[in-house]
């Protein structure tokens, strides 16, 4: 009978771990203009961002003379996957950007391409006002100012936009992160 009950427990302990370590994985994109509901001055803030209007970047005719500067071809890149994995939220993820006809709403750098799929935490949020920060980071909330390694997926040496190409592209994480959006206070305190 020990054996059975220690058996249960374990297998009660497996699962609800399993839950814990896969929650994160289970979220969904839900899109920027869902963040807003509660972030409404980060989202202005983020809206005038070169981030934002990332997608537009891939049309034809659009940043004719940077896409020369990088080696690259005047050409509608919008359906090119080396590209889309920069200028969209979550491709190639379950739930992330597809296409424009398909999911519009995950097109261009939004609040999820730096924070995680928000789907989970978001339903915290709306469950509880007063949650803490660490319940949200156990949803899987990533915090950019604490790790810069996520950005330099996009920012690092496989992009064609580097210091080497234009000045202007010199990588610095603290101005950067200043530029994404200012860190007004929340709508609800954590």
């Amino acid at each position: 009978m020990k054996k059975i009950l220690a058996g249960i427990i374990a297998l009660m302990f497996i699962v609800a771990f399993g839950a814990v370590v896969t929650s994160a994985d289970a979220a969904d994109y839900i899109g920027a203009k869902k963040c807003k509901v509660c972030h409404i001055k980060q989202y202005k803030a983020w809206e005038k961002t070169t981030m934002a209007g990332s997608f537009e970047n891939l049309k034809q005719g659009v940043k004719v003379e940077e896409k020369k500067k990088a080696g690259l071809e005047d050409k509608d890149y919008t359906a090119d996957a080396k590209c889309l994995k920069c200028h969209t939220t979550g491709y190639g993820q379950p739930s992330g950007f597809t296409s424009i006809a398909d999911t519009p709403e995950l097109a261009g750098v939004q609040c999820e391409s730096c924070h995680g799929p928000g789907s989970e935490y978001k339903g915290l949020m709306k469950k509880d006002k007063k949650y803490k920060l660490t319940d949200a980071k156990a949803l899987g909330l990533i915090i950019p100012s604490e790790d810069e390694k996520g950005c330099m997926v996009c920012h690092g040496a496989d992009s064609p936009f580097t210091e080497e190409v234009d000045a202007k592209y010199k990588w610095n994480f603290k101005e950067r992160l200043e530029k994404t959006h200012e860190h007004f206070p929340l709508k609800h305190e954590h």
